[in-house]
């Protein structure tokens, strides 16, 4: 009987603190994901602490921080103890004379079913994304939430059902994904990321759809991830046809100048409407207006 509820107090002592799945975003950016139940995590200062040797031949001990202020916690490791989302921070590991050895940030990562709390839902999803052509070049945009201070933390985007590919980002914020399947590069603004498929042809049918993901950050380093999966032809939307009244009967217009060519190959349908002044659907006429067909003289640019 004894032995039989020692096992169970180790089964749930065991239960209670299960290590989480991990994965390192960046360099010194580890993600943890949780699911509301206890665990924790060891954090390494050093790989071989043997390396801190004081001036007097003896090994110094390792302090610890947790976003600047001091830990109980001493040595090469720390326990970082995970209870619902908490948890995450900027660790940082120190020698005793307060130099800096290693730093690792923190950031937990709610399961699936929790509610989003950095990004808001429009139009049915989080990410937004158009392209004004077949280029390969598109771009995708979110609303932040009001009350939440969010950043991007990892932006990456490559083609289905390739998810090897390999990203990063350079001292000037230009994003870079490389793979067999495309070469994507991105560039990052507050609520909107321009993309481009260096690879991608736009007189070739697309076999592969691409998935953009975008991991955006909270100051209470709680990651989410928001993704868009599409093919550009389902995504591409003309910018405004610029029209030129020649006179009372005539209007003339061209291709928009950022719509691909040769203008054969890429046509596009235009629509016509007459309004009268003062209409009060102007602002989308040709999803709004109902009126009667209405003949021009057209002349072609």
């Amino acid at each position: 009987m004894k032995w039989f509820a020692f096992s169970i107090i180790c089964a749930v002592f065991q239960i209670s603190y299960q290590n989480p799945k991990h994965w390192t975003l960046l360099p010194n950016i580890l993600v943890l994901e949780v699911d509301g139940t206890l665990a924790e995590q060891n954090l390494l200062c050093m790989e071989s602490p043997e390396e801190l040797i004081g001036s007097a031949n003896q090994s110094q001990e390792i302090f610890w921080k947790k976003n600047g202020i001091d830990q109980a916690q001493r040595g090469n490791s720390y326990r970082v103890q995970l209870e619902e989302s908490l948890g995450g921070g900027n660790y940082t590991c120190h020698s005793e004379d307060g130099s800096l050895l290693n730093h690792t940030i923190v950031l937990i990562k709610e399961d699936k079913s929790k509610r989003r709390k950095i990004l808001v839902k429009t139009d049915e999803d989080y990410l937004k994304c158009t392209a004004q052509n077949y280029s390969g070049e598109f771009y995708c945009s979110w609303t932040w939430h009001s009350s939440r201070s969010g950043r991007v933390a990892f932006i990456k985007a490559h083609r289905v059902p390739d998810s090897n590919a390999k990203c990063s980002v350079d001292t000037s914020g230009q994003w870079t994904c490389s793979s067999g399947y495309g070469n994507f590069s991105c560039t990052l603004s507050d609520n909107r990321i321009s993309c481009l498929d260096k690879q991608h042809c736009p007189y070739a049918e697309e076999s592969k759809q691409i998935c953009v993901t975008v991991f955006v950050l909270s100051q209470h380093f709680l990651l989410e991830e928001y993704f868009q999966r599409f093919y550009l032809s389902e995504i591409v939307k003309p910018d405004k046809v610029e029209i030129a009244q020649v006179n009372t009967t005539v209007i003339q217009w061209s291709y928009p100048s950022s719509w691909s060519s040769p203008y054969s190959y890429f046509p596009l349908t235009f629509q016509i409407a007459q309004l009268k002044d003062g209409c009060e659907s102007c602002d989308n006429p040709c999803n709004n207006y109902q009126g009667t067909q209405t003949h021009f003289s057209v002349l072609w640019l």
